[in-house]
């Protein structure tokens, strides 16, 4: 999308999604929920941007593109793996079954990467080589392809706290999962990847990792929740420069989402320190960038919504729900 259409929308932003006419209200980080009676949740995926525990802005269309970038990838994947999708009503919305989640967060990794302490990359270069259940083979490089395809779980912490690295050993002897739910789980999963990793590679990308999350349903069936295969629940590499960047020891070229982050990072310490007011033009990049990754992943050219206020459009969508 071209900055001058970008700009012309840049105050079409959903900031806040408080609904007071809809019930059982929970806002996360990202999205805000309401849970109905009959069992139903709606989800309604805000543009805020959140890093270093706390909501740094909002950027235009990012809730948009995260639920039309999950939408396409439910519909690529429901029959591999039932997922919770009922509806969606508006561009930023889903409505779904509501689920118990599941206590183990499950990141399927198809390279040696990442930056985060329960990441294989972090725990390699500090010489572990058995981690998550599985050995990996000495002398590998940064972004370097596994043997093949590894699940890394973790506890999921519900809490606030930090997620912890397990062992499918560990997960059974704490009772976390019945043994019929992690082999079911293992079996989503990889094929969930397998079909991500195939596609993308059909649009000129890698899909390096991803992470899932599953809950059961009444009935207590697993089914796929939150979201799938998007910028912000996976990493995705740019293919035609991998190799070359590879070979010369550099990072492979990705959809960079983190301007704000590295700016805010270079400015105060963002775990205590007040935010400093961030540049209209690095949001706009932002959001550019989150088209830009909607449009190569899915194929699809990116829709702009109807030149109205965000909240004001969703309200009109979801008015059926209010009591």
């Amino acid at each position: 999308m071209d900055p001058a259409t970008l700009a012309a929308h840049a105050q079409q932003i959903l900031r806040d999604a408080t609904i007071p006419e809809l019930p059982n209200h929970y806002a996360g980080k990202v999205r805000d929920n309401y849970d109905l009676p009959d069992g139903r949740r709606i989800i309604i995926a805000t543009d805020r941007l959140s890093a270093f525990d706390r909501i740094l802005c909002a950027v235009p269309f990012k809730g948009q593109v995260l639920t039309q970038t999950a939408r396409h990838w439910f519909e690529q994947t429901r029959d591999i793996c039932p997922n919770h999708v009922l509806d969606y009503p508006d561009p930023n919305v889903v409505i779904g079954r509501r689920l118990d989640i599941l206590p183990v967060e499950i990141v399927v990794r198809g390279y040696l990467a990442g930056t985060t302490g329960t990441s294989i990359l972090t725990l390699y270069k500090a010489g572990q080589r058995e981690m998550y259940g599985t050995r990996l083979p000495d002398g590998m490089r940064d972004n370097q392809k596994l043997p093949q395809a590894i699940i890394t779980p973790t506890s999921k912490a519900f809490d606030g706290g930090h997620d912890e690295p397990l062992t499918p050993a560990e997960i059974l002897e704490r009772k976390l999962l019945t043994p019929a739910q992690w082999e079911q789980l293992n079996h989503y999963a990889l094929a969930l990847f397998a079909r991500g990793q195939a596609m993308a590679a059909e649009r000129g990308l890698i899909l390096a990792d991803t992470k899932y999350e599953f809950g059961t349903d009444a009935e207590g069936k697993i089914v796929l929740a939150d979201e799938i295969h998007t910028p912000d629940s996976s990493r995705y590499w740019k293919a035609a420069s991998f190799q070359a960047r590879f070979e010369a020891g550099e990072k492979p070229e990705s959809f960079d989402k983190d301007f704000v982050r590295s700016w805010v990072a270079a400015r105060c310490d963002p775990y205590r320190d007040p935010i400093p007011e961030i540049p209209e033009d690095l949001i706009l990049a932002t959001a550019a960038v989150y088209i830009e990754a909607f449009e190569m992943i899915t194929g699809q050219r990116f829709e702009l919504p109807p030149a109205q206020p965000v909240l004001e459009r969703i309200r009109a969508n979801l008015a059926r729900f209010f009591g």
